[in-house]
C-alpha cells in the first residue's frame, strides 16, 4: 500500500487495513502532538485512495474486516469523498463489521445530523475523539480547539445516529498545576461522553513540540509517575459511562490495566492502588514508547 510519512492508529485498530485518505491533521496545533507537524494537511486525491482500497480488497481478500480510515482527522473530509470510499469497502470487502476514523469534537459539530447519519448508514461505524482532559483551563493550554462542552455535544450527536464512540484522556497533559482538576474535570467529560470505549495514555513531552518548550522554559512540569497513576485512580474513580471498556494498553502507559467500567471500577482501583504501593512492578522506561 502506498503511505505517505509516518502512519498512525489506534491500539484497538492493530489488524484493520489503515486506508489513508487524507494526509495530516486538519487541526495540527495540540501543544503536546508531534504526530502530524512534518504534513501538511489535505484530502488526497481521490482516485488514488480508491486505487488503494481496490488492490488491498483484492490482495487481502478474506484477510480484512476492519478498515480505520487515515490520517489525523479523517472524518473532516468531504462527503463527495466519503461517500464512494465507503460504498466500495461496503461492495468489495465481504464479512466488513467496521470501518473507523480518528474525529475531532470540532469536526464533529461542523456535520449536519442529516450527513452524519448518512455517513452511519453507509458504514462508518466508530468514532476514535482525544478530549485528552475534561478541564477547559487545561483543554486551553494543550489548544485543543474544543471545550468540554463542545466535547460532550458532539458524543450525544455522534450517539444519536448510532455511531460509537472512543474516547481517549492524557495522563499528566494538566501538569502539575492542574493535576487535579484535570483528573477530576476528565472523570465528569467520560461520565458526560459516555463512550463505548476509553483508552488513557500518558504524556511524554516530545522534543520540539510546543509543550517541550514550555517544559524548558519553566512553564509546564510532568507530573511524577505516581502523580500519574493517582489521576488515573481518580478518573476511574469518578466517572461513570454506561458500559464501556476500559484500556491502558498503549505502550506510554506505566501500568497495562484493562476491565469494563462501572462494573470492574473496584477492581481497578485496587490494582492501581496496589502499583501505588509498590506491590505491582510498573512498566520499565527503556520499555515505554509513543
Amino acid at each position: 500500500m502506498r503511505y505517505e510519512g509516518k502512519i498512525y492508529r489506534p491500539p484497538s485498530e492493530a489488524d484493520s487495513y489503515i486506508l489513508q485518505a487524507t494526509i495530516g491533521c486538519s487541526w495540527n496545533h495540540c501543544t503536546y502532538c508531534d504526530m502530524y507537524r512534518d504534513k501538511e494537511y489535505r484530502v488526497r486525491d481521490l482516485e488514488a485512495t480508491m486505487e488503494d482500497l481496490r488492490a488491498a480488497a483484492t490482495g487481502y481478500r478474506g484477510r480484512i474486516d476492519k478498515v480505520f480510515v487515515a490520517d489525523g482527522d479523517a472524518l473532516g473530509m468531504p462527503m463527495e469523498h466519503w461517500r464512494p470510499i465507503l460504498a466500495e469497502a461496503a461492495e468489495r470487502i465481504p464479512g466488513l463489521r467496521r470501518v473507523s476514523c480518528y474525529a475531532t469534537a470540532k469536526n464533529i459539530l461542523e456535520r449536519s445530523e442529516a450527513e452524519l447519519r448518512e455517513l452511519r448508514e453507509a458504514g462508518l461505524s466508530l468514532l476514535y475523539i482525544g478530549p485528552e482532559s475534561g478541564d477547559d483551563v487545561t483543554l486551553k493550554r494543550i489548544a485543543k480547539g474544543s471545550t468540554h462542552a463542545e466535547h460532550v455535544e458532539a458524543a450525544q450527536r455522534v450517539h444519536a445516529v448510532g455511531m460509537k464512540i472512543s474516547v481517549i484522556v492524557l495522563l499528566g497533559v494538566g501538569g502539575t498545576e492542574r493535576s487535579n482538576e484535570h483528573a477530576e474535570g476528565t472523570g465528569d467529560l467520560i461520565t458526560a461522553m459516555d463512550p463505548e470505549f476509553l483508552g488513557a495514555l500518558t504524556t511524554t513531552v516530545v522534543p520540539t513540540t510546543p509543550l517541550a518548550t514550555l517544559s524548558a522554559r519553566g512553564r509546564f512540569e510532568l507530573p511524577t509517575v505516581p502523580e500519574m497513576l493517582g489521576e488515573l485512580r481518580t478518573i476511574v474513580d469518578r466517572a461513570r459511562p454506561t458500559n464501556a471498556l476500559f484500556r491502558t494498553n498503549h505502550a506510554s502507559n506505566y501500568l497495562p490495566l484493562g476491565g469494563r467500567l462501572p462494573v470492574d471500577r473496584e477492581r481497578i482501583v485496587s490494582t492501581i492502588d496496589a502499583a501505588l504501593s509498590g506491590a505491582i512492578r510498573l512498566r520499565p522506561e527503556w520499555s515505554r514508547g509513543l
